[in-house]
């Protein structure tokens, strides 16, 4: 995630323990150590607020003024101009996750950051072929955090933090409820807005200019599901086709259209660009579990390669065709992750 230029906490170490924890099967413990800007989440507001001592919500907001959003300090009312800075960075967030693929897997409160960075890897994992539905987590029956439902959980999660602060948004919480509201009710244009300039910029087109059809970027999700498309590398395919390579025969109408809003003279450089921003590398679910697998036998070497492919995601390699390619058929059906992993 940080080699994708997602805001993310970083894992500094993991730590042998010695012992067995029992999961699915019996696997070698271990404690993975993560360094973040604090530790501060929607859940730690809500704890907060439950506490008898009422002196500890507002020390914790003052906090996460000052440590993640101090302009916040100066406004007329801080707490709520915390929420609408927690609710843009959070928005800007999502954007990102949803442009290369990826899917939480656990989106409570409890792992949603005041600072707006990606945090708790649980069963977590990048889709292959395109499908909002998608769900990897072996916990998530019902499909609360689906790939597709993250914005909308997202927002869900603010306004419990917005529930959190009312009394220090005004002395009365029902007054403060009318402007909290306003602020949460921003979330969906300030993440469309955000999905929208990276999907252009994927795409190679004008982050602001109109397009000359103006149905070509709805029309492009439903047509990724019809073809099931590998989401990750539906985009260098594009770009190759602006360096003379065939176009899919499923694809080639949309194709057209899109070939008629990409502008600048030069289809090479709009290729280079869209390269920069799109990974032709992401952690493939295949290799995560295959180094996953050979590790806990003491066997690090395809943690180790899998590691040095994703730290460049953007760089194409030879020698690393296999880890350009979506999972084989037959283990892309079904696939499931879990908490402990």
């Amino acid at each position: 995630m940080h080699a994708l230029g997602i805001p993310t906490t970083r894992a500094l170490a993991v730590v042998a323990t010695g012992d067995h924890v029992a999961r699915e099967t019996l696997l070698p413990g271990a404690v993975l150590v993560r360094v973040a800007a604090s530790h501060v989440r929607v859940g730690t507001f809500e704890y907060a607020a439950r506490l008898q001592d009422t002196t500890v919500l507002p020390r914790l907001a003052d906090y996460a003024i000052a440590r993640h959003h101090p302009e916040a300090a100066d406004a007329e009312r801080p707490a709520l101009a915390l929420l609408e800075r927690v609710v843009e960075a959070q928005a800007a967030l999502l954007a990102q996750w949803m442009l290369v693929g990826f899917v939480h897997g656990v989106m409570n409160t409890d792992n949603m950051t005041i600072s707006g960075e990606t945090i708790d890897y649980g069963p977590c994992a990048f889709i292959d072929g395109y499908d909002p539905a998608t769900v990897f987590s072996s916990i998530d029956h019902a499909g609360r955090y689906a790939y597709g439902n993250q914005p909308a959980i997202a927002q869900w999660n603010l306004a419990r933090l917005a529930e959190t602060l009312l009394r220090l948004i005004d002395p009365d919480p029902e007054a403060a409820i009318a402007p909290a509201t306003a602020v949460l009710d921003t979330f969906p244009a300030r993440y469309q807005g955000h999905y929208e300039r990276g999907l252009r910029a994927k795409l190679g087109l004008d982050a602001e200019a109109p397009l000359r059809d103006p149905e070509l970027l709805a029309d492009l999700p439903p047509l990724l599901v019809a073809q099931r498309a590998d989401f990750t590398m539906f985009f260098r395919t594009l770009a190759g086709t602006l360096r003379g390579a065939a176009a899919p025969a499923e694809l080639a109408a949309w194709i057209a259209r899109w070939r008629g809003e990409v502008t600048g003279g030069d289809p090479a450089a709009t290729a280079d660009a869209m390269d920069r921003v799109n990974p032709i590398y992401i952690p493939r679910n295949h290799h995560v579990e295959d180094a996953l697998t050979a590790a806990t036998t003491g066997d690090l070497a395809p943690y180790e390669r899998l590691l040095a492919v994703v730290s460049s995601p953007y760089e194409a390699r030879p020698g690393l065709e296999d880890h350009a390619g979506p999972a084989p058929a037959a283990f892309a059906g079904g696939y499931q992750t879990f908490c402990g992993t």
